[in-house]
């Protein structure tokens, strides 16, 4: 994918992921060296995107178990509130060993309480009430970190998962509010449920299957023509390992085995100063769609400031409303808006879509700084005012390059 940068081949790769629920991974390519350097080898890629996918896969494990997790953790608040259960309570006789109550008696009685505090539980009353349980630390083992912090991730983590297996985890009891501990119990129960070796096999499944890997910056590592062919680790090298991976190989994680056979590869750039034909000729055929993206223009800026979900416009609108400020933009303001982004990104560096913050928010940061002291209830952005605040800054071009 070759476009300005700001143009959204990124998104459009992550919302591929997401419509296929495929393990998405964005990694800039020039944070890889040669193999034998210090920095990150082209293979962590792989063991990244898989980690992605055990997350993914536990997280639809999770949702699924969650009905059952729920019960069984309130069965164990219930033990942690009620009365010792009947086995605790009764002899071989079936009597009660402390006033020779019936055994049935007895337990009729246990479970009419046991009914009332879930009720009691269910409706929230128990809220506040305190309870003391285990509950698991944390082990920290400092030492790891000394590997994770040197370039060595992939060996830290894997230092973490042995030494974790080998030394038992240690717990203390704590008091906590019922609410709280209910959340601790759930977390637990629901881990308990999880089947760690099916939740690997099908992470390695859509890892390989349906895994997509978004190289961004692959200009970065191109080798421009005329430039100087010495050992650059940064740019050939790498070039050079990604080919067996783009190609198909098998990587080695701590999960298993992992082939790259079919795992999805894009490769995106803006190329302002290198080529694609700049890429070593075996890695430009192992990349053979290409396609060039647009830069945006006037009505695309209009589009993206108004009917994205999550657009910058109803981001702003609900940050004043937490001032109680009710923001209104007028059309005209966001086609100015729309405007003047398309113009400063003629006159400098096109930066695509990511110029929209900057100038939403020099239209609104004085509004933004004075909202919590000002007595207005609404305000009306129109396009006189965001003319008012731009135009010094879009006509000088010195400034706008600073500024916008």
């Amino acid at each position: 994918m070759i476009g300005p940068t700001g143009v959204g081949k990124t998104e459009i790769a992550r919302r591929l992921a997401t419509l296929t629920q495929s393990p998405f991974l964005k990694i800039e390519a020039s944070k890889f060296t040669e193999v034998g350097y210090v920095g990150r080898d082209v293979e962590s890629m792989i063991r990244d995107l898989m980690d992605l996918a055990i997350n993914m896969v536990k997280e639809e494990e999770r949702k699924r178990v969650k009905k059952k997790a729920d019960d069984l953790a309130e069965e164990r608040m219930l033990d942690l509130l009620g009365p010792p259960g009947p086995s605790m309570r009764y002899g071989v006789t079936g009597t009660n060993q402390f006033n020779n109550e019936p055994a049935e008696l007895a337990e009729a009685r246990e479970d009419t309480t046991r009914e009332k505090f879930r009720r009691m539980l269910k409706d929230g009353q128990l809220d506040d009430k305190s309870v003391e349980m285990e509950v698991e630390q944390a082990q920290s083992m400092p030492f790891i970190e000394i590997f994770s912090n040197s370039g060595m991730d992939d060996m830290g983590s894997s230092f973490k998962d042995a030494f974790g297996k080998m030394f038992p985890k240690r717990s203390q009891k704590r008091k906590l509010k019922v609410v709280e501990a209910i959340e601790v119990l759930r977390k637990n129960e629901t881990e308990k449920l999880l089947d760690l070796d099916l939740i690997t096999r099908q992470a390695i499944q859509r890892t390989e299957q349906t895994g997509i890997i978004f190289l961004d910056e692959i200009d970065k590592i191109a080798t421009r023509q005329g430039a100087y062919q010495g050992a650059d680790v940064s740019r050939e090298g790498v070039q050079r390992d990604l080919l067996p991976i783009v190609e198909g190989a098998t990587v080695t994680t701590k999960y298993g085995m992992v082939k790259t056979d079919h795992i999805l590869f894009i490769a995106s750039g803006a190329f302002h100063l290198a080529k694609p034909s700049d890429l070593v000729p075996e890695l430009q055929g192992r990349f053979p769609l290409r396609v060039e993206l647009k830069p945006l223009n006037e009505d695309d800026f209009y589009r993206i400031l108004t009917e994205p979900q999550n657009a910058l416009i109803k981001q702003y609108i609900a940050l004043l409303k937490t001032e109680g400020i009710d923001l209104i933009f007028n059309d005209d303001a966001i086609r100015e808006m729309a405007h003047i982004a398309a113009e400063v990104n003629g006159k400098t560096e096109n930066i695509g879509a990511r110029r929209l913050h900057t100038i939403m928010e020099r239209v609104l940061d004085e509004l933004s700084f004075d909202a919590s002291d000002m007595d207005v209830k609404e305000f009306i952005v129109t396009a006189e005012y965001v003319r008012q605040r731009l135009e010094a800054i879009s006509k000088n071009e010195d400034l706008s390059r600073y500024i916008l």
